[in-house]
């Protein structure tokens, strides 16, 4: 019986002893397993941290710097987007045209630079390069177009000069109209020249710009840069006439005006009954300033039929000057009818002039008056063709 215990005791011990084991091992095995179940995840899966390293980017990244001017175009790849604000901004496109290309194509090449301070367009001149505005007519004073370069010779103090620029366009035109509402132009005579003006205006380039000038006692700026004719036509429907004529300040403000203007063909209609006598310019200060630029002035003394008028023969002749020292003419119409063929015959004329550009030989910045000859070589079964521009140019190269 002894014996027999032991046997189960023993066989109770072992059967113990492989249980624990057997409990031991799964354990031992689910722990392993947990321990390496976090490794197969992190593997997985990144960290968050690394999603905090490549944010993506904001839309107010991707916008071009506050700096970066207009006309710059704006960057359009990722690359681009993520330069940082201080960097250089981009050039242009390379189909946008280059400035030099714009200018050299303008109808007056003298026009070297500009500038645009205040909303006031200044241009920069070189007087190395000479400019004429020249009218050709025939025997009979009508225009002739269609002439090429070869036709036409420029001499420069007697001195033969090679053409580098020549152009026939119609281009528009800078126009001050310089209107005289002194007490003597009241009644038929404002009328008529309104009138004139308006068929002007039917006749000239769409796209040329105005100046209006009123001028009794002094010289008024009444429109400023427009190319609203109807604009301008009603500033002189409800002007009164008055006072006396301050005929020189009226034209030096009208030439400085258009100098200033947006195209490079200017000039000024100078429209008046009388001579000056209320002025702080005089004649000299106006013929010099005249010279100085390339406005041309188309002088218009409005006589009266039944009278002789306030213009007199002293009149006559300055205004037959100031528009011969500018490349222009002086006019002196009659009746309401004489008065519209004359601003017919100037809008024509300002369409069909020709634009030619020299660089003169030995150019010394003197200060000297130069004068200037233009012939003109008519084509062949063509008679004697006349000529008409600028007397000369002051040799001066600084900038104005």
């Amino acid at each position: 019986m002894r014996a027999q215990r032991l046997i189960g005791i023993s066989r109770l011990a072992l059967c113990s002893f492989f249980t624990v084991a057997l409990v031991a091992a799964p354990g031992s095995i689910g722990t392993s397993a947990r321990q390496q179940q976090p490794q197969s995840e992190e593997k997985s899966t990144p960290p968050p941290v690394d999603q905090k390293t490549e944010p993506q980017p904001s839309p107010a990244s991707t916008s071009a710097p506050a700096s970066v001017e207009p006309n710059v175009a704006a960057p359009t790849t990722s690359a681009t987007s993520s330069a940082p604000a201080s960097a250089a901004p981009s050039t242009p496109t390379s189909n946008a045209k280059p400035a030099a290309d714009k200018t050299s194509k303008l109808p007056l090449p003298n026009i070297s630079n500009r500038l645009t301070a205040g909303g006031d367009d200044r241009y920069i001149v070189n007087s190395d390069l000479i400019t004429l505005t020249v009218t050709v007519t025939d025997m009979y004073g009508r225009f002739v177009t269609g002439l090429s370069q070869k036709a036409f010779t420029i001499y420069d103090d007697k001195q033969e000069q090679q053409i580098t620029f020549f152009s026939d366009e119609d281009a528009p035109v800078s126009l001050g109209v310089i209107f005289d509402v002194s007490g003597s132009m009241s009644g038929d005579k404002i009328s008529r020249a309104r009138e004139a003006l308006s068929r002007f205006i039917e006749t000239s380039h769409q796209g040329d710009e105005y100046f209006l000038i009123g001028f009794n006692n002094r010289a008024q700026l009444l429109l400023d840069r427009t190319r609203d004719s109807d604009a301008l036509m009603d500033k002189l429907t409800f002007v009164n006439t008055k006072g006396q004529t301050a005929l020189y300040d009226a034209a030096y403000l009208g030439v400085e005006k258009v100098t200033r203007g947006t195209h490079q063909k200017r000039a000024v209609l100078l429209i008046s009954d009388g001579q000056d006598n209320s002025s702080r310019y005089t004649l000299s200060e106006l013929r010099r300033l005249l010279k100085e630029t390339d406005v041309i002035i188309y002088a218009i003394g409005i006589v009266n039929a039944h009278d002789s008028g306030t213009l007199g023969f002293a009149g006559r002749a300055i205004l037959e000057e100031l528009a011969g020292v500018s490349g222009g003419k002086a006019f002196f119409p009659g009746t309401g009818a004489e008065m519209n063929d004359t601003f017919e015959r100037i809008a024509l004329e300002l369409r069909t002039q020709y634009s030619i550009g020299y660089r003169p030989t030995n150019f010394a910045n003197d200060g000297k008056w130069h004068k200037l000859k233009v012939k003109v070589q008519p084509p062949r079964g063509m008679s004697r063709l006349f000529v008409r521009s600028k007397e000369g140019y002051y040799a001066v190269t600084t900038p104005r």
